[in-house]
């Protein structure tokens, strides 16, 4: 009997994880960056403002930069949580290639190698991500050999040869 590899231990997922890390950490680092710039302003406003001068707008800047570094580090933080979830999944699943189909705007559908169209359902997924960038990279993926896999209950990571990333979508189900 033929060993299957999980995904974790192709060569193209380790490089893909490393970049969805990567940019997960940058999100991070640039809103823990811009609190932090957020925050030394604000200081020196208050300083200014004791010595008597003003300066118009500077409290909105400050206001601006603590929300968006916030808003940046959260999001920074929940994609190296989704990164952790999966890799310790791809340890233990192996990549299933299919075809991608394009429902619509953030729609997906997987249709797993052996698939038929008079019996069988594709996969519909809605991407996780939306970023405008990562939408239409998928979208350029329409009819194109693709690998994906469960990482959950209702979950999938799915990659492409030239995509360079991982891409999370949500199972959807069909309403009747």
């Amino acid at each position: 009997m033929e060993r299957v590899m999980p995904a974790a231990h192709d060569p193209a997922t380790v490089s893909a994880m490393s970049a969805y890390q990567a940019s997960g950490i940058r999100w991070l680092a640039g809103g823990v960056i811009a609190v932090v710039l957020g925050v030394l302003l604000g200081a020196a406003a208050v300083a200014l403002v004791a010595d008597g001068r003003r300066v118009p707008g500077l409290g909105l800047v400050v206001v601006v930069l603590v929300l968006v570094g916030l808003s940046a580090a959260v999001v920074g933080a929940g994609a190296l949580m989704r990164s952790v979830r999966w890799r310790r999944a791809l340890r233990t699943r192996p990549w299933q290639t299919g075809w991608l189909r394009i429902a619509g705007p953030a729609v997906i559908a997987f249709e797993p190698s052996g698939f038929d169209e008079l019996t069988d359902d594709p996969v519909r997924l809605r991407l996780l991500s939306t970023a405008v960038w990562r939408t239409r990279a998928v979208q350029r993926l329409d009819g194109a050999e693709v690998r994906a896999a469960p990482v959950g209950r209702a979950e999938w990571v799915l990659t492409a040869d030239g995509l360079d990333t991982l891409v999370g979508a949500r199972r959807v189900r069909r309403r009747r």
